[in-house]
């Protein structure tokens, strides 16, 4: 009796690895899955929380509220919209722009920083203004929201991935870059009033 039950011992193995075996596979398979969804929802979580805390001081906010109320003209920029490389240079020709392997000539170095934040979110045609004045404030205001976000970002993931980082900044900046195109680029050419007065004899 005990050698036909010692006989039978490894059957009853073998049929017990066998029936696990599909279970075991499966459950890894649900897991993987779970962890894909679960890391969609968290970038979108995270840039979603980054945007509220920007509120109005975002670029596409102050592009709309302090660029767009006031006469512009249009400049294309061209940038791409993968991450390139953007630096201010200061050469014997004057301050230049380069983006990627581009070199753009700029009046001045408050030009040269306007543009270089909509360069940075990969930015086509965008509106410049036109009163030069101008400029310079509003560079000093789209460089602070831009290292602020960038900040919120390096705060809302640190300890985690450098994958989910990445993910949250690219979303950021493809959101901006989309309002900014949304909003437009103002006319080609300035409109000036044309309706001026004449002193009477």
């Amino acid at each position: 009796m005990m050698a036909s039950t010692l006989a039978f011992a490894p059957r009853l193995y073998s049929i017990f690895i066998f029936t696990m075996k599909p279970a075991t596979e499966k459950v890894e398979s649900l897991t993987e899955r779970v962890s894909r969804s679960a890391r969609t929802v968290k970038t979108d979580d995270i840039a979603a929380e980054i945007k509220r805390q920007i509120g109005d001081q975002s670029l596409e906010a102050i592009y709309r509220d302090r660029v767009l109320v006031q006469r512009t003209r249009q400049y294309e920029l061209r940038a791409p919209a993968k991450s390139a490389r953007v630096e201010i240079l200061h050469t014997l020709l004057g301050i230049e722009l380069k983006i990627a392997n581009r070199r753009l000539l700029c009046p001045d170095l408050a030009t040269a920083r306007y543009l270089s934040v909509f360069a940075r979110i990969g930015c086509d045609v965008i509106a410049v203004p036109y009163d030069i004045t101008q400029i310079s404030r509003i560079a000093d205001e789209l460089e602070s929201s831009w290292h602020r976000t960038m900040l919120l970002v390096e705060h809302f993931t640190v300890g985690r991935s450098e994958r989910l980082r990445t993910n949250v900044r690219v979303r950021i900046l493809k959101d901006a870059r989309t309002a900014v195109a949304s909003l437009g680029a103002g006319a080609k050419v300035p409109q000036f009033n044309q309706n001026t007065r004449q002193r009477r004899k």
